[in-house]
């Protein structure tokens, strides 16, 4: 049975995951955002285009820290411009101009016109792009993080 053995270079290894545990948001963040901004785009160029104001109320909004480590931003509309986006009927039902875009509508006349699911698709479309670009942000982070 072999007694007293020795890893080499573990004192480094552990000054560097010591030193990376205390940037984990730093590195997390912008690797986040970055990703995001890839369905943003993607969302802004798939959204129909009447007037262009639903292409104008797409934002990334950053969730509210509740992990360390975690961040996730939501692609959404801006709910400052809720004001644009609520339309009322003649009759005085009112409804929402963007999700009717994103998952369809029933006409007046009973016709079904089916969404363009531009939001989903932004996400859907591009996983391999935003989960690429996340881990090369990170990574570059990361390394960035370690050597200083």
């Amino acid at each position: 049975m072999a007694k007293g053995f020795k890893i080499e270079g573990m004192k480094e290894l552990e000054r560097s995951l010591n030193k990376l545990g205390k940037v984990p948001m730093s590195v997390v963040t912008p690797a986040a955002r970055a990703g995001a901004q890839i369905a943003l785009k993607a969302a802004k160029a798939n959204a129909p285009v009447d007037t262009g104001a639903l292409r104008d109320g797409i934002i990334l909004k950053p969730e509210r820290r509740v992990k360390a480590g975690k961040k996730m931003y939501d692609v959404m509309m801006d709910p400052a411009k809720n004001d644009i986006f609520v339309k009322i009927t003649e009759s005085g039902h009112r409804y929402y101009y963007p999700a009717s875009q994103e998952y369809g509508f029933v006409t007046v006349d009973g016709g079904y016109v089916p969404g363009y699911h531009f939001l989903r698709r932004s996400l859907t479309d591009n996983v391999r792009a935003i989960e690429s670009k996340i881990v090369s942000v990170a990574g570059k982070a990361v390394d960035k993080a370690l050597r200083g």
